[in-house]
């Protein structure tokens, strides 16, 4: 294979990335990895190096992946380090594509967990080589002879091929980056093709535009070239072509195969570089594309609104800015008449939503009210009319309903073995329904569930974990819809439905739902001149109901003494007052009636996993 004078030739190169469940060290061995190649000063290096966003390093959580060229034994490793969260199982399926390798990284002290498992078979179906490493192993609770063995049964190898590191000492990373240079196949492609680059991230600068990750398939991108986005059928000039190392670093020579790196093109909108579409030069262009990437379906859908209605634009505008740094975010315009203009958002999961939310109001210095978190339903008519509801305000009130289909989970729980029977309870109350169960070792277990995924979203994990004192862990995919018994929930102040705290709940919740509501609000809004009924209504039927007394001025102040009849004239029209009152007054709901409402329904759950 030829390559350009000064090109790296892709016999050295090494394209691997770290997946592992949540908090099981994989920005802290990408830190060791950083220091050991010498890529990092001894001055400059800080914990989770790689984690550039605040909210990644408040919460020891990784958000987006981060690619990184490091050089080690004379050869060019890119590594990328990925998130471990179910919600962000996009960003490490696209990492996956730009990479020959995967190293699989267990905690010696906790063991498989369910997305050790979910990331264990993404890798396997992007057909990567696959290193088994344990890590952690400095701790006093590590166990790495036992986990070894429970690696290497699933992974189909020999315990003592599981490579055991410490991310925190840096003991056998060495080992680890030998192994990999060993190991992991060389990058294949064809040097004297026509130019193809897979983009598999990219992030925007408010000051050079779009930053495009791509990773060469094939032929060469350089400097001042004229290139192609083949789906958008866009045509730019690079501007700049290089490495991340861990700094961005231009390549005058530009890019080759199998290399990883970024390119800039000065572009400030958004669409312009999609995820998953291919680059090559307008010159000569490629025939054909890569495979690219599935779009991610949203799983859970909330609207946002500003505080200030004023700042609707800003929203928008923060929203379009976002969405280029993640690729997985849906939203589009929607109204309400409680809240004003907002939008429909559709995220992949609790987290996600809560991140996002969060980057909002921290990085444009918006003020936000999300409503409570919903999933797609599916609603045939009598007349065998379709309606897609994502929103509870648009679940149909007249006609008759034939069926209801929700979305539902093919749900994965590890845990130790004695809390089979807490666990199984807990998915029974969901409407859960057993799919099978596996013994990983003597004491752990692995329990499949069919769950709905609107029975997930709300507090599910936080049951769980508390149910089994913080062991268990969870994944779910999508595995299609069912038909059920949903019902819509209407909250209604004075007889006026208040379309902000409706929800779709099973009809067997839905009074439990109404109660806690009425309750909520009728401490929540202030008293006014009249009495105030909540009421919680399914169709026309009333299922609970609330009164928020009237704030009623003392007519009897004046009377001292003197004959009954006078003071039961005067709270006579006192009552006769409050009755005209009540037919033309409206209630008035606060904002922070609705902030408070909302945010402990909805994101008040903690939802880190």
């Amino acid at each position: 294979m030829r390559t350009q004078p000064g090109q790296t030739d892709p016999a050295v190169i090494r394209n691997f990335c770290i997946i592992a469940h949540i908090d099981h060290g994989k920005s802290t061995l990408a830190d060791r990895m950083l220091q050991i190649t010498g890529v990092v000063e001894e001055r400059a290096m800080r914990a989770q190096y790689l984690d550039r966003m605040d909210i990644e390093r408040e919460r020891g959580i990784t958000i987006k992946s981060q690619a990184v060229r490091l050089p080690w034994d004379g050869h060019v490793l890119n590594m990328i380090d990925t998130p471990g969260h179910v919600d962000f199982t996009y960003e490490v399926s696209r990492s996956l594509q730009a990479c020959e390798g995967a190293v699989l990284l267990v905690d010696a002290a906790q063991g498989i967990e369910a997305q050790t498992l979910a990331n264990l078979y993404l890798a396997m179906n992007a057909d990567l080589h696959i290193i088994p490493v344990l890590n952690k192993i400095d701790l006093p609770a590590a166990q790495p002879e036992k986990f070894a063995e429970e690696l290497a049964g699933l992974i189909g190898c020999d315990p003592s091929d599981v490579l055991k590191v410490s991310g925190k000492t840096g003991e056998g990373v060495r080992e680890l980056l030998d192994h990999v240079v060993a190991t992991v196949p060389a990058p294949v492609g064809v040097a004297d093709a026509a130019a193809r680059a897979l983009i598999f991230d990219s992030v925007y600068d408010t000051y050079r535009g779009v930053v495009t990750y791509v990773r060469v398939i094939d032929g060469h991108l350089s400097k001042r070239e004229r290139i192609l986005m083949m789906s958008t059928a866009a045509t730019h000039e690079t501007l700049e072509i290089g490495v991340i190392s861990p700094e961005p670093k231009p390549a005058d020579l530009g890019l080759g195969v199998g290399e990883v790196g970024y390119l800039i093109t000065g572009v400030k909108d958004v669409r312009q570089s999609r995820v998953g579409d291919t680059v090559t030069s307008s010159v000569k262009p490629a025939k054909e594309m890569l495979a690219g990437y599935e779009h991610p379906k949203p799983m859970v859908f909330s609207g946002l609104y500003p505080i200030d209605g004023d700042e609707y634009p800003e929203l928008r505008e923060a929203l379009d800015k976002l969405q280029l740094n993640d690729a997985a975010l849906v939203y589009e315009p929607e109204t309400s008449a409680a809240l004003g203009f907002g939008f429909r958002v559709g995220f992949l999961g609790l987290l996600h939503m809560e991140i996002v939310r969060e980057r909002l109001e921290r990085e444009f210095g918006l003020s936000l009210i999300s409503t409570a978190p919903n999933v797609v339903y599916r609603v045939v008519m009598e007349d065998e009319k379709e309606l897609t509801v994502t929103n509870p305000s648009e679940f149909p009130t007249g006609g008759k309903i034939a069926q209801v289909f929700e979305p539902v989970t093919k749900s994965t729980i590890l845990a130790p073995s004695e809390f089979i029977g807490a666990i199984m309870e807990i998915c029974q109350g969901r409407r859960g329904q057993l799919l099978g169960m596996d013994y990983l070792s003597e004491d752990r277990v692995e329990i499949r569930y069919t769950l709905p995924l609107g029975e997930i979203i709300f507090d599910f994990f936080d049951q769980l974990k508390s149910r089994t004192r913080g062991y268990a862990s969870l994944d779910y995919e999508p595995a299609g819809e069912q038909e059920s018994e949903l019902v819509k929930v209407d909250i209604l102040l004075q007889g006026e439905a208040v379309d902000a705290f409706s929800a779709i709940v099973h009809k067997d919740k839905a009074y439990g739902y109404g109660v806690d509501m009425a309750k909520k609000l009728r401490e929540l809004i202030p008293r006014q001149q009249f009495e105030v009924p909540i009421q919680a209504a399914i169709g026309a039927r009333v299922i609970a109901r609330e009164n928020i007394r009237a704030i009623r001025k003392d007519v009897l102040a004046k009377c001292y003494g003197g004959d009954i009849s006078r003071k039961r004239k005067l709270l006579e029209k006192q009552k006769e007052g409050k009755k005209r009152m009540k037919m033309v007054g409206r209630v008035e709901v606060p904002q922070e009636a609705f902030v408070a409402a909302l945010s402990t329904d909805s994101s008040g759950d903690k939802t880190k996993k």
